[in-house]
């Protein structure tokens, strides 16, 4: 399988402090060794290993996805730069993407979006008291303002807004949050559980109960019973889709390669960044675009455990009738020291109760 997704780290710092961060607040701390920004000399490598990889496999267009750290961080100068270079080397097959706080979004980011057509995604958890749980500054205060104000302008410029990313938290009013996150109108809203493993489980007011499933299966509700259909969320779009047996589109469910690939602010070629919440060094493959094609790090065995599909689950998850859709749950939150990534899901009865709410709602197709 071709990769088709290229996460470049152009930034390994952040402005503000999220308490769940996988990079700066989890196990790995391998940020602190690697440049703060990317070299446009690694943006130029990585670039011609990209195009390689696209002749090689006859590929029309490729997602770039400028990730962090905070990308903003890098100076509109020098991440123009970069995107001159990945530009100049893949050519108008790149579809460019970046990932934001939004903090610091102002007219010369907005310019250089529009020059190089880059959609932004915008991380915010919802109003200001559910995303200040979590999102705040290094100083301890309040993000909201601010990653509003970025949204706001973002929005003023038509089509760069690619749309809303908020981490479930229990705690906050699923009504509430949902609600306020549509009230920008953005193309897409994605909803993420907070990244745990077996060693490190999520936080639960009350172990015993699917929370994150529940909350998340009152999203759903609202969603469905809006009166017209002006977003997506792709995690419950999946779950029909799976469920219909169609393919999904986002790497957290169901068993198809994710085609995604990491490169390191180094230039380090590495496997999906997520990893780095399950331990120290898991993502490290001894690859660079420097000395490597993209295919070597296709044919690594980690990358090749990782699109095994079932083959590499647990022998519960392979024996449950949900399968095709859950597939075993997210990688990272498979993970315990004991047995690798051969368990079940930390979140597997949220996924379960999710998944078999929404299969509620669908039209049985023998009745068809």
């Amino acid at each position: 399988m071709p990769f088709r997704t290229f996460v470049l780290k152009v930034a390994n710092r952040c402005n503000i402090d999220c308490d769940y961060c996988y990079v700066f607040n989890g196990p790995d701390q391998s940020w602190r060794t690697l440049p703060a920004r990317m070299s446009i000399d690694v943006a130029t490598a990585a670039a011609r290993r990209i195009a390689e990889h696209m002749a090689a496999h006859r590929l029309d267009a490729v997602d770039v996805v400028l990730h962090g750290g905070e990308p903003l961080l890098a100076g509109p100068r020098h991440l123009g730069a970069v995107l001159r270079a990945l530009s100049d080397g893949i050519g108008p097959a790149a579809r460019f993407a970046l990932q934001t706080n939004a903090v610091l979004v102002d007219t010369a980011w907005l310019d250089l979006f529009d020059h190089f057509d880059v959609r932004v995604g915008v991380s915010l958890d919802g109003p200001p008291a559910a995303n200040d749980r979590h999102r705040v500054s290094h100083r301890g205060r309040s993000t909201a303002a601010s990653a509003v104000r970025g949204v706001q302008r973002l929005q003023d410029r038509p089509g760069r807004l690619a749309g809303l990313l908020a981490v479930v938290d229990p705690r906050n009013d699923p009504a509430e949050v949902y609600g306020y996150l549509a009230s920008f109108e953005p193309p897409t809203i994605d909803f993420h559980l907070p990244h745990a493993t077996h060693d490190d489980p999520p936080s639960r007011t009350r172990p015993d109960q699917p929370e994150y499933g529940r909350w998340l299966a009152d999203v759903y509700d609202q969603w469905v019973r809006a009166d017209a259909y002006t977003h997506e969320i792709r995690m419950f779009e999946d779950v029909v889709a799976l469920s219909l047996g169609a393919r999904g589109s986002v790497e957290t469910l169901g068993l198809a390669p994710s085609g995604v690939i990491v490169v390191e602010s180094d230039g380090s070629i590495e496997d999906v960044d997520t990893l780095k919440a399950s331990a120290d060094g898991v993502t490290a493959l001894g690859l660079s675009v420097f000395t490597h094609g993209f295919d070597d790090a296709a044919r690594h065995p980690a990358i090749r455990r990782r699109e095994a599909g079932a083959a590499e689950l647990a022998a519960e998850c392979r024996r449950c009738p949900l399968l095709e859709v859950c597939g075993g749950g997210y990688l990272p939150h498979r993970h315990s020291v004991a047995h690798g990534y051969r368990n079940p899901s930390v979140y597997c009865a949220d996924l379960t109760f999710l998944i078999r709410h929404i299969q509620a709602t669908l039209p049985d197709p023998a009745a068809t």
